[in-house]
């Protein structure tokens, strides 16, 4: 089978970098839609070389790796990256023009971040997620949360949003041609909420919060410019190099289609960008009601996360103190929790029944005995955690549609 891949931005290059390692395709075929610098030899210097994460050639081979990019073709765009055919389409931007079916190419991943709308008409015109489809492809991988743009429209019955070991058996290969690899943030959360949710209960868990300190991302602005016309966020358009800048995630509304429970609790996500190039942390607040007399204690929450490590390969337990630099690289982790800083506090919470529906002829307060956990989650935002995690979610597809 062929792989085709449109974008070849931060993860539609990683995810090149991931599948010429693997092999598992016999070709792969890259839209980028516009000619890159001033020459083919010019586009492998970006693929081949990584601000963040070194040469390739060191990706797939450690110190020792050479260059692994062979026999370039000017005229078709074609090369060799470890062995692995690629060719690059430099012609069509809008995904029903690229023509997907004149090079067999049945499975596509979206990585650009621009086409994340299920519901709008393939022939939009501004392109369209569906336009693969037209193009001839037959199933689409997005590399971002799905964003239905027209309010009270709901989500298509062909379109689903999944998480590699959390949900990924929603996945109907019958059914769905549309399918949402969430985020970096949604993958790293759902793996620190699960382990609560099958152990302790999401009727346990009162309400919760986080906040992801992010790695900085493309979108920023390396230096200040003005904002657009009509801005309503001014902070988007300050620098990443020099500022902490408060801004919003979709992680809150994506995690609830990945693990339904979470519809019941009371749930509010922040993002904070930093001026780091990737490894980035959630810090998890969340209320959990215990039984009178049994507390929930920090062990207990740690035992819960390293048996949960031990069974899943996508979520690692530590207690080795690290900082985000340590993450960077971490092989298929979805979530690398903080053990050393777990921590929890329980009281008693007093609730005035008055305020309330229920009516209280004796008493007018109910003790309740509540505990607050805060659980830390690292993550590479990049390569180690989500890029792995999707080539995962990709030839899972992939082996459907033989």
């Amino acid at each position: 089978m062929k792989l085709g891949i449109n974008g070849l931005g931060r993860i539609g290059k990683l995810s090149l970098w991931n599948h010429v390692s693997r092999k598992h395709f016999s070709e792969i075929i890259v839209n980028i839609g516009r000619d890159v610098g001033k020459n083919l030899e010019d586009l492998v210097a970006s693929i081949e070389r990584d601000s963040t994460y070194g040469r390739l050639g060191s990706y797939l081979y450690g110190h020792r790796g050479g260059r692994v990019i062979e026999e370039l073709n000017e005229a078709d765009g074609s090369m060799l990256i470890n062995g692995v055919p690629v060719k690059v389409l430099r012609e069509f931007r809008d995904p029903k023009d690229i023509g997907w079916r004149n090079y067999e190419a049945k499975l596509v991943v979206d990585t650009t971040g621009v086409f994340n709308d299920p519901t709008t008409d393939a022939g939009a015109s501004r392109g369209a997620l569906r336009g693969h489809l037209e193009s001839g492809a037959a199933k689409v991988l997005l590399s971002a949360p799905f964003k239905i743009k027209s309010k009270g429209i709901e989500m298509p019955d062909d379109a689903v949003t999944t998480v590699m070991g959390i949900n990924d058996d929603d996945y109907i290969p019958s059914q769905h041609n549309l399918i949402s690899a969430a985020s970096c943030t949604t993958t790293c959360l759902s793996y620190m909420i699960k382990p609560l949710i099958e152990s302790i209960g999401a009727e346990n868990l009162l309400s919760a919060s986080m906040v992801t300190v992010h790695a900085a991302t493309g979108s920023q602005q390396v230096l200040d410019r003005l904002p657009g016309a009509g801005a309503a966020d001014l902070r988007k358009n300050r620098s990443i190099l020099n500022n902490i800048i408060l801004t919003t995630t979709g992680a809150a509304k994506a995690l609830a289609l990945v693990i339904p429970e979470m519809k019941s609790i009371g749930f509010i996500a922040e993002s904070v960008r930093i001026p780091t190039s990737t490894g980035s942390l959630i810090v998890l607040v969340i209320n959990i009601q215990d039984e009178p007399g049994q507390p929930t204690q920090r062990e207990f929450l740690n035992s819960l996360y390293r048996d949960f490590a031990g069974a899943n390969p996508y979520l690692v337990y530590s207690e080795k103190q690290n900082v985000s630099s340590d993450i960077i690289g971490v092989p298929v982790a979805a979530a690398v929790i903080e053990g050393s800083e777990t921590h929890t506090r329980t009281a008693s919470i007093s609730v005035n029944l008055a305020k309330t529906e229920l009516t209280a002829e004796a008493e007018s307060t109910l003790e309740v005995p509540v505990t607050q956990a805060v659980i830390y989650g690292w993550y590479d935002n990049e390569l180690g955690s989500y890029t792995n995690m999707l080539g995962d979610l990709t030839i899972k597809v992939a082996e459907s549609m033989v």
